[in-house]
């Protein structure tokens, strides 16, 4: 018989069926396997880099407002502004 694959093998299978859900559960409830995180905080991100990040990312938006003229920040403040009253497609 084939041995079965570790989930981390299949990264096109979005979620394990009930069977392995229920087995999943019964090994945290009984202490056998370390719990499982929700998706929600399971990041893997580094969080100093994510501090960085958003660091840049609030300079560099006032950097380049300050770079342009004001021509060409109305420009682009209507194009915004008509992309915001569009009628939805569909």
């Amino acid at each position: 018989m084939a041995k079965k694959p570790k989930p981390t093998e299949h990264p096109d299978k979005l979620r394990p069926d009930v069977a392995e859900t229920a087995f999943r559960t019964m090994l945290e409830a009984t202490g056998q396997a370390p719990k499982t995180l929700p998706p929600a905080q399971r990041t893997g991100k580094n969080e100093e880099a994510v501090a960085r990040g958003s660091k840049g990312g609030k300079i560099g938006g006032k950097a380049r407002a300050d770079s342009m003229t004001p021509e060409q920040r109305t420009v682009i403040a209507k194009k915004a502004a008509s992309g915001r009253w569009e009628k939805p497609k569909g």
